[in-house]
């Protein structure tokens, strides 16, 4: 049998979401999903999107959608209105204190997330569709080998003059996956390695770590592939994302925990003679930059967190 090469897995494991209709999914799932929504401040976007989700649950397509809200804007009360079940980020697995960004907010949410699959989406999509979740959710739910789903799409460029319909994803391009094709070539046929939108089966996600705030979604790139190879895992064409855009000068943390966490997990596999958590944290340091480094955590696997609460309640 051919070997799975990137060229291969590019070719065979890469779908455009119309593959994947509601009425599809609800003829061919054989698992539970939970669509999950981290929220930071996302009032604008977030009714939008639920507007699209809630009739999947209606439909029997999906089976929960659930928003973890950090937020100050009134983002959680618009998802209540609209019927979403909705956590506090920093409530959930309390003990560990405040939340540490999105990596440890998707973290946190497998305590409350009951699906077999669980779909995570962005809250912060201006161009979404129910596409978004029945499609990656599909490609995981249905059956098949495929037990990891990411999205690509093209990212449309907004500035004051107008929008280019390219532009998007400057860390995606110019340090994930140029780094990701030195260092793991055999993911370098994944289109976005850092969309935030994911499905996995739910035994995969709790036997995985999770790096905190940014280095999250390269993080998990990683150790699925490490833990399923590119035959489990896909990527899915959403054909649009459009979200908001940092300026220049505020995307150098990001870059910073993505490559820390490419860097991190090259480290771990022996590769690198030292980790390179202290080096970024005496850079974070010294420039005031914060990201990767003594500031971010790495969640340990979930699985080996309920063990040890378990542990903790016998002794």
């Amino acid at each position: 049998m051919e070997a799975w090469t990137s060229e291969r897995w590019e070719r065979e494991r890469t779908f455009h979401h119309s593959a994947f209709s509601a009425e599809w999914l609800v003829a061919q799932r054989e698992d539970t999903i939970s669509i999950c929504l981290p929220a930071r401040n996302e009032a604008a976007t977030i009714g939008p999107i639920l507007n699209d989700l809630m009739p999947l649950l209606e439909a029997g397509a999906i089976d929960q959608v659930v928003v973890v809200d950090d937020s100050e804007d009134g983002t959680a009360d618009i998802a209540r209105a609209l019927g979403a079940e909705v956590h506090s980020q920093s409530a959930l697995c309390s003990q560990l204190g405040p939340v540490q960004g999105k990596g440890d907010a998707m973290w946190r949410a497998l305590t409350v997330l009951s699906g077999g699959v669980v779909c995570y989406l962005d809250a912060d999509s201006r161009a979404f569709g129910p596409h978004f979740a029945t499609a990656l959710a599909g490609a995981v739910a249905t059956p098949g080998p495929v037990s990891f789903a990411k999205a690509f799409y093209r990212r449309p460029f907004q500035t004051a003059a107008g929008t280019s319909p390219e532009g998007g994803g400057r860390v995606t391009e110019l340090c994930a996956r140029p780094l990701l094709q030195w260092l793991y070539p055999e993911l370098s046929g994944v289109r976005q390695p850092l969309s935030g939108e994911i499905a996995a089966r739910r035994e995969l996600l709790e036997r995985l770590p999770f790096l905190c705030r940014y280095a999250v979604d390269v993080g998990l790139l990683i150790d699925v592939w490490r833990e399923v190879g590119l035959d489990g895992m896909a990527q899915v064409d959403l054909d649009v994302r459009q979200n908001r855009h940092r300026a220049l000068s505020e995307l150098g943390s990001m870059a910073l925990d993505v490559s820390g966490a490419i860097l991190h997990r090259v480290c771990d596999e022996g590769r690198l003679i030292e980790s390179p958590r202290a080096r970024f944290a005496s850079v974070h340091s010294a420039s005031g930059a914060g990201g990767f480094g003594a500031q971010v955590v790495e969640r340990p696997p979930m699985e080996r967190a309920y063990a040890a609460a378990d542990e903790a309640l016998t002794e």
